[in-house]
């Protein structure tokens, strides 16, 4: 399998990378992000050299060829660029708009362009949030309260773009949204947030890692369906 992660000095990208290189369904990892991904510590000299292509892209909106030539091909992407709550107030709705929506609807047709008839299906994962909601009659108090509606209707309007995309290419791209609460890394304090679940970042990265490879059990994974999917295979992982 050829895989891309989007983002791929990101927090969750760099543990899935890890976990990538390691796993033998994997053949080739494409690692996209604005910097060059680096090499988890963890990971195998050989196994690194072998299947990882660090591709930096300044705009993510109209890929030049030569990254092109490196996405061709490409049996699944997980999408994990967007901005956070915390770093809104330090971007300008309207780059926020860009990063969080636009980036992720051109990846996806990309993507699925540079990617002759295949027997199998493009698997296209976006990594959204717990509470984003896909209209405004779904909007949850705890995003009225902390004054994040706008921004989670465009996490949601972006949930509703990346599914219809799948629903409309007849059978040539499946596409899955990913609906994690609050993500904790080993070894470090637990934050609080009302209302939001929790999910080790070992967890969520196996969790994504299954479904691009095995295919999606949904279109629509909350964080109770990745814990229990990337439990389930860590385990196997550790038997094998």
């Amino acid at each position: 399998m050829k895989l891309i992660i989007g983002g791929s000095t990101g927090f969750v990208a760099t543990e899935l990378l890890s976990q990538a290189l390691k796993n033998p369904a994997i053949t080739s990892i494409i690692a996209l992000g604005r910097r060059g991904a680096t090499v988890p510590a963890d990971a195998n000299s050989n196994a690194a050299k072998t299947k990882l292509r660090s591709i930096t892209c300044e705009n993510f909106e109209e890929y030049p060829d030569s990254v092109k030539s490196e996405l061709a091909n490409a049996d699944a992407c997980i999408w994990t660029i967007a901005v956070t709550p915390m770093k809104l107030s330090t971007v300008p709705w309207e780059e926020t708009c860009k990063i969080s929506r636009d980036y992720a609807t051109t990846a996806i047709k990309t993507i699925h362009t540079l990617r002759p008839p295949q027997e199998k299906p493009l698997r296209f994962i976006y990594m959204s949030g717990h509470f984003a909601p896909r209209s405004r009659a779904e909007i949850p108090p705890a995003l009225q309260n902390h004054g994040l509606v706008d921004y989670g209707l465009l996490r949601g309007e972006t949930e509703t773009l990346i599914l219809d995309y799948a629903e409309q290419s007849q059978g040539t791209v499946q596409s899955c949204i990913v609906k994690p609460g609050l993500i904790d890394a080993p070894g470090a304090e637990k934050r609080e947030i009302p209302g939001l679940p929790h999910i080790d970042l070992p967890d969520i990265a196996a969790a994504l890692l299954d479904q691009v490879i095995r295919g999606f059990e949904k279109d629509t994974l909350s964080n109770d369906d990745l814990v229990r999917i990337g439990q389930r295979a860590l385990a196997g992982y550790s038997k094998g």
